[in-house]
């Protein structure tokens, strides 16, 4: 058992107390005299891997503050804690769960264990089921029950189980097979499944039902709804089981019982959290759109960001410094929030995906020991791509009360862009970040007109939006989220905050609400209201 169990809460740590001594006169600093102090300071507070280079010197981060952070990290147990993640140790400690994602894209020499046992020839077992089932469909071998080769896959999930896939197949739309199309539907308001399979030819359409435990609420409903669809249209009498369906699930025991043919169910493990999934079978849908090659290419782009993230020294490692950026502006600055601006319009979801990675992860008030903490933990992620968001909350950004530090994400060559447009998106995002940080330079400007200025931002630049790099990108944040919860001494890998409202939820459902003394008089009286009023 690895000693990151002997954790303490970081206020207790050296590092941390420097710091909350740092902070109050690192506020009155301006980001330009750090540059004028330090002319190294843009090759000092830049980080290189592969594709990628994180330029993180416009930050309100003084040379003495940047050292105490990277003491916090030495001096918190993010190494055991990545030792025991690696030796598939139950670090999701409330489900008693390992949290082995990494496994999912490593080599045989990575030796990923779970309960002291190799994990990597089962999950190569279901990359190989996958690959064989994307490629089938691809070709048109993967009939329906008419013999037409399918045309269109119509994924269902939630969470986890939609957000990754989805966000995987728009980034990379530009390795899309060109005869399929890829139809994600996660919520559970009817009109968008009734709206996505009004337009489908049930004979050429392929369903796909994702779900951990098969029994996602919002899932199994639209399951249910595309399933009658097709029995309807198509004569069957058990859809689910029919080369229609495919479930991708962690329990195949209640797939079965659902009905699913046994050779149309694929796994993954336990192991596996649901927003940490785009890299197992749930990514079916990713590897039929881009092709399973692409699809390793994208595993293979994360696992090289997992090498740089196990081996790379602390200051001069990618997640480990984004994370500690952030845990000096919500701990000791006080900001609360984040804002992610990718300057490219096929990463539109990518905010959504890291609310979820992050605010999922780590938005816990209990430590791992059981206590309620008395610091901050995640902050608010949201954002949009640029340009459009500059023309959104740009103004704030500029000019609001609010403090926000910003991630900037580009690429610097586009093949589906052209010259005059992709230079005009890059200078825009070179300028916004120049501008948060500059402010106004002109003398006595009216105070509407005056940009106070060293406003904080990294910047991340990859060569091209390929498969490989983006799988490094999504790595990149999820292993700063690792880094951030084993430094707050939070379990990042449970969702207990979504509990209750699923459990409302049914109550709501079944109940006469009339007669039950445990639902607030508010939803009482909006439930009355709804049923008289529905047609």
């Amino acid at each position: 058992m690895s000693d990151y169990q002997s954790r303490i809460s970081p206020e207790r740590l050296p590092a941390w107390q420097l710091l909350e001594g740092l902070a109050s006169s690192v506020k009155d600093r301006n980001i330009i005299d750090l540059f004028n102090e330090n002319p190294n300071r843009c090759s000092d507070f830049s980080i290189h891997h592969n594709e990628l280079l994180l330029d993180f010197s416009k930050n309100l981060i003084t040379d003495q503050a940047f050292s105490a952070l990277v003491n916090l990290a030495e001096q918190s147990f993010i190494n055991s804690h990545l030792e025991a993640m690696c030796n598939g140790e139950p670090i999701n400690t409330t489900e008693h769960r390992a949290a082995l994602h990494m496994a999912l894209r490593g080599h045989k020499k990575d030796d990923f264990r779970h309960d002291g046992k190799p994990v990597h020839e089962q999950v190569e077992r279901a990359l190989q089921q996958m690959s064989a089932i994307s490629e089938q469909v691809r070709e048109g071998k993967w009939v329906g029950s008419t013999g037409k080769e399918i045309t269109d896959v119509v994924h269902l999930g939630v969470g986890g189980s939609d957000l990754g896939p989805r966000m995987a197949c728009q980034a990379l739309r530009a390795y899309a097979h060109n005869k399929i199309n890829i139809h994600f539907v996660s919520n559970a308001d009817g009109a968008e499944i009734l709206s996505t399979i009004k337009v489908l030819n049930p004979e050429t359409t392929l369903v796909l039902i994702v779900s951990k435990s098969f029994g996602t609420q919002e899932t199994m409903l639209n399951a249910q709804t595309a399933l009658a669809w097709l029995g309807q249209l198509l004569g069957l009498e058990n859809p689910q089981g029919s080369p229609h369906v495919i479930a991708i699930t962690a329990n195949r025991q209640e797939a079965l019982r659902f009905g699913v043919d046994p050779s149309r169910i694929l796994e993954f493990q336990e192991w596996v959290g649901g927003r940490y999934s785009l890299w197992s079978s749930v990514g079916l849908s990713v590897s039929i759109c881009i092709g399973y090659e692409n699809f390793k290419s994208m595993l293979e782009g994360a696992r090289e960001m997992d090498i740089h993230y196990k081996t790379a020294p602390l200051k001069k490692n990618m997640p480990v410094i984004m994370a500690l950026i952030n845990i000096w502006y919500n701990n000791f600055l006080d900001t609360h929030t984040q804002a992610v601006i990718p300057y490219c319009e096929r990463l539109t979801l990518l905010p959504s995906y890291l609310q979820q990675l992050e605010m999922e992860s780590n938005g816990k008030s209990v430590s791992m020991d059981g206590e309620y903490v008395s610091y901050e933990t995640s902050p608010i992620i949201w954002g949009q791509t640029g340009t459009d968001s500059q023309h959104a909350f740009f103004q704030l950004l500029h000019q609001g009360t609010h403090y926000v530090p910003v991630d900037f994400i580009g690429f610097i060559n586009d093949s589906l862009s052209n010259e005059n447009h992709h230079n005009f998106l890059l200078s825009n995002l070179l300028a916004q970040a120049s501008a948060l940080m500059t402010g106004t330079q002109e003398q006595n400007l009216p105070a509407y007109k005056y940009y106070k200025g060293n406003k904080p931002s990294n910047t991340l630049l990859l060569k091209e939006l390929t498969p490989t790099n983006f799988g490094a990108l999504i790595a990149l944040y999820e292993h700063k989220v690792f880094v951030q919860g084993s430094i707050w001494n939070i379990n990042s890998y449970d969702q207990w905050g979504v509990e209750l409202g699923k459990n409302m939820t049914k109550k709501v459902l079944i109940s006469n609400l009339s007669d039950d003394d445990s639902i607030d008089p508010s939803t009482k009286n909006l439930h009355n209201y709804i049923r008289e009023n529905t047609k």
